[in-house]
């Protein structure tokens, strides 16, 4: 399994030899975050699942942090986030708002979709959608958190169940070889 990986992730020693993560190189540079093993992938890609919901241009930093924080997989943790992008953060939003709804039992708020970048700018388009997201306030809030830490234990399970299969098949093979 890691070898079908490894071929995705950056080279642990380039990333070493490059001169703008010198000043990281206790944190960044930590070979827990750049090893392969179950706990390592599940934990990078359950990272990845749970910032991918962090509004805005903040999922990779958080990703990164988290990465940090619990010795995960660094590049896994960052791809992961990319699950969220304009044609899905729409859908898993609608989703977050009703199990915040669900879970408060709040039923008179109808769900608006985001505000349009448009002709404004970032700054207006910005503004605008922090006062979407106080609108739709709590319901959301709880939502978001509920449904990222669902696909991040989801996502990690799943990640162990089938590296443990990818094992065994593997076990099972390499016997079959060898009673030959």
């Amino acid at each position: 399994m890691r070898r079908q990986i490894r071929k995705y992730l950056p080279d642990h020693k380039i990333i070493r030899g490059n001169p703008w993560f010198a000043p990281f190189a206790n944190s960044l540079l930590h070979p827990r975050l750049w090893h392969l093993n179950r706990h390592s992938v599940a934990g990078g890609v359950a990272a990845g699942l749970f910032c991918g919901l962090i509004p805005g241009p903040f999922q990779m930093l958080g990703a990164a942090i988290c990465a940090v924080v619990f010795r995960v997989n660094l590049p896994l943790a960052l791809l992961v986030t990319v699950y969220t992008n304009p044609l899905t953060i729409v859908p898993l939003y609608i989703v977050a708002f009703a199990i915040g709804q669900g879970v408060l039992a709040e039923n008179g708020h109808a769900f608006v979709p985001p505000p349009e970048f448009g002709d404004h700018g970032l700054l207006v388009w910005t503004e605008h959608l922090i006062e979407w997201m106080i609108g739709l306030g709590a319901p959301l809030a709880l939502g978001l958190v509920l449904l990222a830490s669902g696909l991040a234990v989801a996502g990690y399970f799943l990640v162990r169940l089938a590296w443990r299969f990818y094992l065994i098949r593997a076990w099972r093979k390499r016997g079959r070889r060898i009673r030959r």
